[in-house]
């Protein structure tokens, strides 16, 4: 096999490996709200610990921090921050699956990002986004509620993925001039040092305000090792080196597996407190979202396969 081929698998498997990771996040996270701890003090705790992991890394592979990178690293920062801090804070309002699959529609706001960086929009692409607006519809409606079941976590959790798009594209472009490690510990310094300074600053009982009994129990911090360790200090340093061998919008459909991870997980009950129950309608919705992402990705190369035969035809 090819050198190239296999550098392009190797990134392949470890970016579906993070989908994975995150969507065991979005539960993970809803546990440690529910035991009491603060969207803030969450991702201060959550970021502290990734920071400390990356930042050791980077100690004993003595890993320099170049200008560039660094300034890289601080706009992927501050992305990333707004991004989690309206995801986290949406799951206050909303369930872990509808989260999840909410946030997997940055799969079709990926292209979308990309156009304004001067990529060519696809036909294939404007199709998704129709499908997974149908999907996202039946996912989130509620007969006779307020607002058809539309929710505040809902909306949050959307502009959530939309910020994800940008953070997809603009990792796609950092992570081919500046180290895969610097990367990933400067925004992951950034978001936790953003989260340290608003959490301060909020009154009870948004602040670090009851974190203590939250942290007395056993599954907060479990919940917070792996989100720290794993879905943050593993994650992001994957996503920020094997991202350079994928595209945007490939590594987008690859991410699309979280949402299906994220409910068998929450379905299954292994997070204690989370144990979800999808409506046939939710469930289709969800389906359709799911599918949306491959007529993203499979769309235009399916056309490319349809339009050749014809075109030999016509030499012919």
């Amino acid at each position: 096999m090819p050198e190239s081929r296999r550098s392009h698998l190797i990134a392949v498997f470890a970016m579906a490996a993070i989908a994975a990771i995150w969507g065991g996040g979005f539960p993970a996270t809803k546990y440690c709200l529910q035991a009491g701890l603060s969207v803030g003090a969450l991702l201060t705790l959550r970021f502290a610990i990734g920071t400390a992991g990356l930042g050791l890394m980077l100690v004993l592979l003595r890993v320099p921090i170049r200008r560039r990178e660094a300034l890289d690293g601080l706009w992927l920062g501050l992305v990333l921050a707004t991004l989690f801090w309206l995801q986290t804070d949406g799951l206050r309002f909303t369930s872990p699956s509808k989260s999840g699959f909410i946030t997997g529609l940055y799969v079709i706001f990926t292209p979308l990002v990309a156009l304004l960086a001067g990529d060519r929009l696809r036909p294939a692409h404007g199709l998704a986004a129709l499908v997974a607006l149908t999907g996202l519809v039946l996912l989130v409606r509620v007969p006779g509620a307020a607002w058809g079941g539309w929710t505040r976590g809902d909306s949050e959790t959307l502009l959530a993925a939309v910020l994800c798009g940008f953070h997809i594209v603009m990792t796609a472009h950092f992570s081919r001039r500046s180290s895969g490690w610097v990367l990933a510990f400067i925004q992951v310094a950034v978001t936790g040092a953003i989260s340290l300074a608003v959490t301060l600053a909020l009154p009870a009982p948004y602040g670090f305000q009851g974190a203590g009994l939250a942290l007395a129990r056993g599954g907060t911090w479990v919940s917070l090792a792996f989100m720290g360790l794993l879905a943050t200090t593993l994650a992001f340093y994957v996503q920020s080196t094997m991202q350079a061998r994928l595209g945007a919008t490939e590594s987008a459909i690859l991410f699309s597996l979280e949402p299906v991870w994220t409910v068998a997980i929450s379905v299954s009950g292994l997070v204690p407190g989370i144990r979800e129950h999808l409506s046939p309608t939710q469930l289709a919705g969800g389906l359709l979202i799911f599918a949306a992402t491959f007529v993203a990705e499979l769309g235009p190369r399916l056309l490319k396969r349809l339009q050749r035969p014809e075109a030999e035809e016509a030499i012919g």
